[in-house]
C-alpha cells in the first residue's frame, strides 16, 4: 500500500513539475523590464527544478539512477536563487 501511495504522489509531483516548467518558460518573455530583472535567474531555477523533479521520478521508478544529478542540480538552483536576490537588492536600491 505504501508503494502504491508513493507512486501516485510521485506521478502527481511530476505532473506539477511539468506545469511549473511550462509556466516558467512562458514567463521568460515577460521578464524584459528592468523591474523584473531578478525574474530571469528565478525562471532558470524553476526550469532546473522541473528537470530535477523529472530525474527524481525516473529514479523513483527505477528508469534512470544518477545520484550525482540529484545533488548537483539543487546546488545550481540555490546559486540562481542567491544571484536573483542580489539582483533584486540592486534593483530596489536604484528605485
Amino acid at each position: 500500500m505504501v508503494d502504491y501511495l508513493t507512486g501516485v504522489l510521485q506521478i502527481g509531483n511530476t505532473f506539477l513539475a511539468i506545469v511549473a516548467g511550462f509556466i516558467a518558460a512562458t514567463l521568460y518573455k515577460h521578464s524584459s523590464k528592468k523591474e523584473f530583472l531578478a525574474w530571469k535567474p528565478l525562471i532558470f531555477g524553476l526550469i532546473l527544478l522541473f528537470v530535477e523533479e523529472i530525474i527524481a521520478s525516473f529514479r523513483s521508478f527505477g528508469i534512470y539512477d544518477s545520484p550525482y544529478l540529484t545533488h548537483i542540480i539543487p546546488s545550481f538552483i540555490l546559486g540562481l536563487l542567491i544571484y536573483a536576490l542580489a539582483v533584486q537588492v540592486d534593483v530596489a536600491r536604484h528605485y
